[in-house]
């Protein structure tokens, strides 16, 4: 399908333009109303990670849910259109985006996409169950489990407008992103009375990232450019300088969210560690879904047991995929893959986040490949509550 190309510099001065007169309209819509103290009727969930972290899994978590309208990476549309700007610089587009689409205004997109569009011009619609069952596609039920595809094969060919629509009907709205790296920029969205925010906050043990990224080097370069400020040039990240800056913004967002953060984010993050996750799933499931205000359902509990308990690490041609795959082998597989010299470059390079999030530093090679020494610190010592905390 033909794709009609918009120079950056238009897009920048559509959105800016756009984003000052929403906020023209809200300050004077809010003069004249009453402020409520009611929540919006749906709720809002951000998924904030970064690549390769087991974000597009812990985003099945929440699609497969069948009172769930989700989402992945719909950022993803900002950033190939204006790949020559920093992560930085387009941090308000991909805020304007996210905000917009929780919101169920589907326009949003008009700036980055063709005119005249189906489902399928939409990034990775297919992994969304929504997109999948009624009113979206009336292949499936909302009560399904979808597969990607099944879902490309019978539902690519609906209109776009669907999106809108099957989005409103739904009580829970969530979004997984890997495109924000500055837990602050998202202060306007926790405190938009429009929306009813909540934050999950998936971090990865840096080593295991490093060794998932080497699967997928080419589809992740155009991103490091973007996260290095390379001017469009694709990186591929052989010095971990985009590692560095991810580990960086992982630090930045718990401290900020634990270290004497706003009232505004009282019960509105959680953080939670993939290894956690494989190891207990149905435990750390759980605490999510109650964080989230969902419940586990029975034909849940079962997809998440088949999906964790498959047989291998996956293969590399399934490295954006989410398949059936032994989900404990996969958070250890860095030990036996990555050599000691990569480890300890990592390890310099992420050293703040490897501490801060939970892990354990390995001195030798041989630390490394003793699979009986456990690398994840228990959670109670790192995790933080916030029955301790007493704003000022």
């Amino acid at each position: 399908m033909a794709r009609i190309r918009i120079p950056s510099a238009i897009v920048i001065i559509f959105v800016t333009v756009q984003t000052g007169f929403l906020l023209f309209m809200y300050a004077r819509y809010s003069s004249f109303m009453p402020q409520s103290e009611e929540k919006p009727s749906q709720v809002h969930i951000l998924i904030l990670s970064s690549w390769r972290s087991g974000s597009s899994f812990v985003g099945q978590l929440f699609s497969q849910h069948p009172n769930v309208f989700y989402l992945m990476e719909p950022a993803w549309h900002v950033w190939v259109t204006m790949y020559q700007n920093s992560a930085k610089v387009l941090h308000m587009a991909v805020r304007d985006l996210v905000r917009s689409v929780f919101l169920c205004d589907m326009s949003v997109f008009d700036a980055y996409m063709p005119w005249k569009r189906n489902l399928s011009d939409l990034f990775q619609w297919a992994a969304s169950r929504a997109l999948c069952s009624a009113p979206a596609c009336d292949s499936f039920q909302r009560t399904d489990i979808t597969s990607e595809l099944a879902c490309k094969t019978l539902c690519g060919r609906y209109p776009f407008s669907k999106v809108e629509e099957a989005c409103k009907t739904y009580s829970h709205v969530v979004i997984k992103e890997v495109r924000f790296f500055d837990l602050k920029v998202l202060y306007p969205l926790l405190t938009d009375p429009s929306l009813n925010l909540k934050i999950i906050h998936l971090v990865r043990d840096p080593r295991a990232v490093v060794k998932s990224r080497e699967q997928s080097v080419k589809a992740l370069a155009r991103d490091n450019g973007i996260v290095l400020s390379t001017n469009g040039t694709k990186v591929e990240d052989s010095k971990y300088k985009v590692m560095q800056e991810v580990c960086r913004s992982h630090v930045q967002i718990y401290e900020t969210a634990t270290l004497k953060p706003p009232n505004f984010l009282k019960d509105r993050y959680l953080m939670v560690r993939f290894e956690d996750l494989v190891r207990d799933p149905l435990s750390e499931i759980s605490e999510m879904y109650k964080f989230a205000d969902l419940s586990l359902t029975p034909r849940l509990k079962s997809w998440v047991y088949n999906i964790t308990h498959g047989q291998g690490p996956g293969k590399k041609k399934e490295a954006f995929k989410i398949t059936s795959r032994d989900a404990v082998s996969v958070s250890q597989a860095w030990r036996n893959v990555l050599s000691f010299q990569k480890v300890k470059k990592i390890q310099e390079v992420c050293k703040g986040a490897i501490n801060i999030l939970g892990y354990q530093l390995v001195d030798s090679e041989k630390e490394q490949r003793d699979l009986t020494l456990d690398l994840v610190l228990p959670r109670r010592q790192n995790q933080f509550s916030w029955s301790s905390f007493n704003p000022k």
